[in-house]
């Protein structure tokens, strides 16, 4: 990989995010010293600024950064780096230096409206009538939505098999709900059988 240190007087800024998550964690700067010494050893060395000075993230703390991809824009003079963080990364204490909230996608969206919908008893909700009913029909529900996506699979309707996915997701997220578990719990779960 090709990076322009001659832009910007020989520093180019780096966006650290979680590999993971996808959450950008922190804005650090490379020189070209810095940027060799993360590819070779894995683990994200800046130049500091104020120490002028190279500076491995997590010298002090052992918060280091491991490096899991690194790629460059369009213009090669600034870099994203993916990592796997080892403990929090602002000096303040927060995960990321743009503040402590969790990154969340819409799935993550989907199981709070859910949510709200069961715990504020919204009437004439789809979502609160069928939680009203049980864990035996919303778990009834699920394998319905399942075998419908099982059938739709062996079918060459993208629309439909996307459409059955949707709704297996969706009734996942109520049975989740139901049980008392969020979708962070089986995340942690399958990111546990990953390592």
């Amino acid at each position: 990989m090709k990076i322009n240190f001659d832009k910007s007087n020989g520093l180019i800024p780096v966006i650290i995010q979680d590999h993971t998550t996808l959450q950008v964690l922190m804005l650090g700067y490379m020189n070209e010293e810095a940027f060799e010494k993360t590819e070779k050893e894995g683990v994200v060395t800046f130049f500091s600024r104020s120490k002028n000075r190279l500076w491995t993230k997590g010298e002090e703390s052992g918060n280091f950064l491991t490096v899991k991809e690194i790629s460059a824009d369009c213009d090669q003079d600034t870099v994203l780096i993916k990592v796997h963080p080892k403990n929090v990364v602002c000096h303040t204490g927060s995960f990321s230096c743009f503040g402590n909230k969790d990154p969340k996608g819409f799935l993550y969206e989907l199981e709070e409206k859910i949510a709200q919908r069961i715990d504020s008893k919204s009437e004439g909700s789809y979502t609160y009538s069928l939680y009203q009913r049980g864990i035996n029909k919303v778990a009834q529900k699920v394998g319905e939505e399942a075998v419908e996506l099982v059938i739709e699979a062996k079918d060459d309707n993208e629309q439909l098999f996307k459409n059955e996915a949707a709704d297996l997701l969706y009734h996942l997220l109520i049975l989740l709900k139901t049980k008392g578990f969020t979708l962070k719990d089986i995340e942690e779960i399958l990111q546990s059988r990953t390592r």
